[in-house]
């Protein structure tokens, strides 16, 4: 706070009582004046500072959708992906069983085919067999009988 003084032609008029009572009607008014100016800059303060506050809320929810979206749209795009991958594994896995139903079916056939020499190759064989008892059969009784 600044020293206040008057000059003497004031001092002159007024007296030292009356210049004391000025100084300190001057102390007070700047006082008052510095506590007034100290609340307005402090209100100026805070309404920038809510303004500022408020700008950057608003930054913030913009950005915030913005990303919302963007993970939407990417997730969207996972999505896809992934039900592609799936159809496109389903129809490999689809073709990679019909393949094997193909040569199973193949297999089997081969088998049966096999089988069925096999039994022919034993009816033959079997047939051999009767015969040559049938024959030593008969080959005893006419030995038996003559």
């Amino acid at each position: 706070m600044p020293i206040v003084s008057a000059k003497k032609p004031l001092r002159d008029k007024l007296g030292d009582d009356g210049i004391e009572s000025l100084i300190d009607l001057l102390k007070e008014s700047q006082a008052d004046q510095k506590e007034d100016m100290l609340a307005f800059f402090e209100e100026k303060y805070e309404r920038r500072l809510g303004k500022e506050v408020g700008a950057i809320s608003v930054t913030i929810a913009e950005t915030e959708k913005r990303l919302d979206n963007r993970i939407t749209e990417e997730i969207g795009k996972v999505n896809v992906t992934i039900a592609e991958t799936e159809k496109r594994l389903d129809n490999r896995i689809t073709e990679e069983i019909g393949k094997v139903n193909e040569r199973t079916t193949e297999e089997i056939a081969g088998v049966k085919t096999d089988l069925a020499n096999t039994r022919a190759d034993l009816i033959k064989w079997m047939f051999i067999f009767w015969m040559g008892q049938v024959v030593a059969l008969v080959g005893i009784l006419f030995a038996f009988f003559k």
